[in-house]
């Protein structure tokens, strides 16, 4: 019997009255496991009406009191790290290693929540003007709507957003995945034991149709959207037109730039764990790569000998290093990309569609796949393909290598693989890219830095994590003050509200 899953409002789980629901699929076997609803308009409604309601004594609760939430919330989420690794592991895809790091790295933006009382400190200058004081607080605005993607079912909804929005006092509403809403739903129920009141968080799942309505509800203050370029754009586009602030994480097409002096070896190792870790779908993959033509040919030759080695197996079992696609529409996509990369003329060199995992010939499973010789006239050089898939491009040094880079339309990540200490400051400089990494292959920085992509690969003013999270969330409240002398002012004449008095 599939399990047919409910929605989360006012502290309720509810089922849903449109009858439609989204199949949720194991990835490593192609059996449908679970099914999502698919909320009405009127059930999104409900949510924001939910949050809303909630937000006025939520907003009154004490901060040290609202922390003590994620406290315990930290607690739970180490004591069920393995159970929710395997629930991610099995409705995504990622690996079981791999589904428990996408927890924890949840855990640690908990843990920057913690530092709430710290990090959402306001400033203060005495004596302003002579007998004035003024002091600034940032303070909550009301609800707020999260709208994800399914590679990251742990991290994205209830790291980089839930966290920071409900520790300073603002109310929630999480459209999840639809594709992956189990982990998320199971972190929600973790919340709720942590002592979190009914409305503060909701969560329902929907179609874009209905998601929609968060972008123009009059009582969602803000949107937080990780997803594609084109969606990321229209979101904020329409959301900032009806008066919210958005934050709009979207594509990426990250490169690394690897000159002639980098160890061959170690550089192909940190190269296949950022271009084929996760199956290549998250934002931070590394999808292209720039090289010396020097040493193209031998790093080429390494990779392919070193990514064949990666063991392919169910996402679920421990051992497995590559697990399988999410599901069969993002296979069928990956692969047509591969159908196009060889007709636009790049050089097949790993072809990883014909992998097989025995048991499991139902799954989603795709192997490395590299292509030498991608130039930039190329889409498949230049569009995100969001899977195991490599693109080489061959460069004469340091300056084209820049050059190709920093032509992308999207700017999330850049990394450069060199011995030179020159170079790799000149390439922190030089590069058009939010995060920057030296002989690092996926350059995320910890939760105390925000996660800040460039060009069409954000919209927005504020990048979630970090002191941006902080002041995403809040409003600055500017509060001057002037006491009077009660001894200066005996004699003088005051007006008040029954008329002109003198002071004695």
């Amino acid at each position: 019997m599939v399990e047919r899953l409910k929605y989360l409002v006012g502290g309720e789980w509810k089922d849903t009255e449109s009858g439609n629901y989204y199949e949720i699929t194991n990835s490593s076997t192609g059996e449908v496991m679970a099914e999502s609803p698919q909320c009405t308009a009127e059930e999104v409604d409900a949510a924001v009406e939910a949050a809303a309601a909630a937000f006025p004594a939520w907003r009154d609760t004490p901060i040290t009191e609202r922390v003590q939430v994620m406290f315990r919330l930290k607690g739970l989420l180490e004591e069920n790290l393995h159970d929710l690794a395997i629930v991610l592991s099995t409705e995504m895809g990622k690996t079981y290693n791999e589904a428990r790091g996408d927890v924890l790295k949840a855990i640690e933006v908990v843990e920057l929540a913690c530092a709430t009382p710290v990090t959402m400190m306001g400033d203060s200058l005495m004596n302003v003007a002579e007998g004035y004081d003024t002091v600034s607080y940032r303070e909550p605005l009301g609800v707020f709507a999260g709208i994800v993607p399914w590679n990251f079912p742990a991290m994205i909804p209830m790291g980089w957003m839930m966290p920071l929005a409900v520790t300073t006092g603002n109310t929630f509403v999480l459209k999840a995945a639809s594709y992956v809403p189990q982990t998320a739903m199971k972190m929600a129920a973790l919340l709720e034991d942590a002592g979190l009141p009914p409305g503060v968080f909701n969560l329902v799942t929907c179609s874009r149709h209905e998601a929609e309505r968060l972008l123009s509800h009059p009582k969602v203050q803000g949107v937080s959207f990780v997803g594609s370029t084109a969606v990321g754009l229209h979101i904020y586009s329409t959301a900032a037109a009806n008066g919210k602030r958005v934050q709009a994480l979207t594509e990426a097409k990250n490169h690394a730039l690897v000159l002639r002096d980098a160890p061959i070896r170690a550089t192909a190792q940190r190269i296949i764990n950022s271009a084929f870790g996760c199956a290549g779908e998250r934002c931070m993959a590394l999808p292209a790569i720039a090289v010396e033509e020097s040493i193209a040919d031998e790093l080429v030759a390494t990779i392919t000998e070193l990514a064949q080695e990666r063991k392919i197996g169910p996402a679920y079992e421990e051992s497995s290093e590559l697990g399988p696609l999410v599901n069969e529409q993002h296979y069928d996509f990956v692969s047509s990309w591969i159908d196009k990369s060889i007709g636009e003329g790049a050089k097949l060199v790993l072809d990883g569609r014909e992998v097989e995992v025995e048991g499991h010939e139902g799954g989603y499973f795709m192997g490395p796949t590299v292509f030498d010789n991608v130039t930039e006239e190329m889409a498949c050089g230049s569009q995100e393909v969001f899977g195991p898939v490599l693109y080489v491009k061959r460069v004469s040094g340091f300056d084209e290598g820049v050059d190709v880079i920093n032509s992308s339309e999207f700017a999330n990540g850049a990394s450069i693989f060199t011995q030179s200490g020159y170079y790799g400051r000149e390439f922190a400089r030089r590069i058009d890219a939010g995060m920057v990494g030296v002989n690092v292959g996926i350059p995320v920085p910890i939760s105390v830095f925000p996660f800040s992509g460039h060009k069409k690969s954000f919209f927005g003013d504020l990048h979630v994590m970090g002191r941006d999270g902080v002041q995403f969330y809040t409003e600055t409240k500017a509060v001057t003050s002037f006491w009077f002398d009660e001894e200066a002012l005996k004699g003088e004449k005051v007006g008040t509200w029954e008329g002109t008095i003198t002071r004695t």
